[in-house]
């Protein structure tokens, strides 16, 4: 049963039994962080309730970011209202903008004296304490993956009351079914900045979800192995697999999303620093690990974007007295990107990388980083200070772009589309690079939700732009990249012999040499593919055969084969050999 947890009882303990901030510190702007008085108090603060809130009583999928949104969710603060007015006339063309405030008549009036119009805003009268709602603000679930909407809600680990039960004023203002992490064993203490979906049950976070949570934690909350924090998110979110990384030296917060950002199902823009400088070493090692470990949901490995992480105008890092700014905390609001920016020397290029990463979009940089409103002084910038909600009855369409194609050759466009109503159809639509209007071809309904096309790419090397449109049974209709036909998928064509495409798709061996086991990178080679391996007397010590080659592939090396090993891939492209060495 779905119930709706109301936290507004811990208002009246925090004021009968302990000092909070004085009335000075709560006229400024809290940081992100907790200030002196905070710390004092965190040990005494009620951060749990002791009634139960159970879980989704069925499988329920996290949205992600770059999915339609239905409302952005700020809280006003009259010490940013410059940064808060320019994120307002973004989202306003994009969707409904709820603003917590309990000065609505000024804030009305400052916004349409700046030429904002109100028609898609919507005033939340309730107090709150701090700009910082990613952290605490919920996020969006949905059961049976595009099913019924609602939000799930984490202990917030700041001893800020108001800012806890703002998910609750959001369930409430909606009439959203909410879920709590405040109860029994279940008590999570999370924030928003330090969590990132994938949208299919995959999620990255630092270690700070695990030390927040662990033996001596100051927030009162149950001692939880990495497992229990796994069920939690498993039973609240629908998060199979939770990636956290090490925290970074540097990085006083510990959220993920002041240095990464995933932009789709299988990219993650990280910030770069200069050899050996700041978190760079740190971060590069996180990357590493992530990219050993795990593979995207299509089965291949992430693609990592690298973006450089700006110093001050003097030079500086983290390390030596430099605010931490990044370009990765922005924030996707359907078909527009928000980007913390700094001055114009270095905000041209990160922007318009932004814009060949994320084509069609519309990318807007806003000042974080300037005199009167120096928010990322307070270790946060845009993505900090918003939050979204999604749309009711989502129309989810999920596709592994195409990279790469050999001229003349058939490529299958293949994506799983959803719609709580069904599909009635999807069509991909596709042109030559530098043409207009576009070829139209049906989507073949394979079997679950599971659609197909084939598309006959020309003899010459130009290339091809695409993208994917869907109609649900609601009439309902959507395109995925969202900004479609403005923005699409570019598949770059070449003209190579099918052996010569074969060999330039499937990675030599790593590592290599070898002990025990080698790995390959299978990069869209049409199957089936027959795998063999012989020794130097070509003698056949292993064979397989796979059904198509995308993705990687691993092998077992026997402990008693030794020395040069070559490994061949027959297919339709013909035959295409790689050595190994075995140690």
């Amino acid at each position: 049963m779905i119930s709706t947890q109301v936290k507004s009882l811990l208002l009246v303990f925090l004021f009968a039994f302990i000092p909070f901030v004085n009335s000075q510190e709560r006229s400024k702007e809290l940081p992100k962080g907790l200030t002196e008085n905070e710390k004092n108090i965190i040990s005494q603060f009620q951060f749990k309730n002791s009634r139960l809130t159970d879980p989704p009583s069925g499988p329920v999928r996290a949205a992600a970011e770059w999915e339609e949104v239905e409302y952005l969710v700020i809280r006003w603060s009259s010490s940013f209202e410059n940064i808060l007015r320019q994120i307002v006339e973004v989202g306003i063309q994009e969707c409904k903008v709820i603003i917590t405030t309990q000065n609505e008549s000024s804030v009305s009036s400052y916004l349409s004296s700046n030429g904002v119009d109100l028609t898609n805003v919507i005033f939340l009268n309730t107090d709150s304490d701090s700009i910082w709602i990613r952290d605490y603000g919920g996020n969006t679930i949905y059961s049976d993956d595009v099913g019924e909407r609602a939000l799930t809600d984490w202990i917030y680990n700041r001893p800020r009351p108001n800012d806890d039960v703002m998910p609750t004023a959001h369930a409430n203002l909606l009439g959203l079914p909410l879920y709590v992490t405040d109860s029994g064993t279940n008590d999570l203490v999370n924030t928003g900045g330090n969590y990132m979906s994938d949208g299919l049950g995959n999620a990255f976070a630092s270690e700070l979800i695990l030390q927040e949570n662990e033996p001596g934690n100051p927030y009162g909350v149950s001692a939880k192995s990495e497992a229990q924090i796994d069920q939690i998110m498993l039973d609240y979110m629908g998060i199979e697999n939770y990636i956290k990384m090490e925290t970074l030296p540097y990085d006083a917060i510990h959220h993920i999303d002041m240095h990464m950002k995933l932009l789709d199902e299988e990219t993650l823009l990280v910030s770069r620093y200069p050899s050996g400088v700041a978190d760079g070493p740190q971060i590069e090692e996180n990357i590493d690990y992530v990219l050993s470990n795990f593979l995207s949901p299509f089965g291949t490995p992430y693609e990592v974007k690298w973006i450089d992480a700006p110093p001050s105008t003097g030079g500086n890092y983290p390390d030596n007295g430099g605010s931490y700014r990044t370009f990765s905390n922005s924030i996707i609001i359907n078909k527009s990107i928000i980007v913390p920016t700094y001055r114009e020397e270095v905000d041209t290029p990160a922007l318009a990388y932004y814009q060949e990463l994320m084509p069609g979009y519309n990318i807007v940089g806003i000042d974080v980083d300037n005199p009167g409103e120096n928010l990322i002084s307070l270790f946060g910038a845009i993505h900090c200070i918003t939050h979204t909600i999604g749309v009711d009855e989502p129309l989810w369409i999920v596709h592994q772009p195409i990279d790469e194609a050999n001229a003349g050759s058939t490529v299958a466009v293949d994506a799983m589309i959803k719609h709580a109503s069904g599909i009635a159809g999807a069509t991909v639509f596709w042109r030559e690079e530098g043409t207009n209007g576009s070829n139209e071809i049906p989507m073949s309904f394979v079997s679950d939700d599971n659609w197909t096309a084939d598309i006959l790419i020309p003899s010459s090397d130009t290339n091809i732009e695409y993208y994917i449109g869907a109609i649900a049974n609601s009439g309902k209709m959507l395109t995925r990249p969202l900004v479609a036909p403005q923005g699409y998928w570019t598949i770059d064509v070449g003209v190579l012999s099918a052996e010569d495409w074969a060999e330039q798709h499937i990675s030599d061996p790593y590592p290599n040499p070898a002990t025990s086991n080698v790995t390959f990178n299978l990069n869209t080679i049409e199957g089936p593919i027959h795998v063999s391996i012989h020794n130097v007397l070509g003698q056949k010590l292993f064979e397989t055969d796979l059904d198509d080659g995308n993705g990687l592939l691993n092998l077992d090396l026997k402990s008693t084969w030794k020395g040069a090993l070559f490994v061949s891939f027959e297919g339709r492209f013909g035959k295409v050999t790689k050595k190994i060495i075995k140690l």
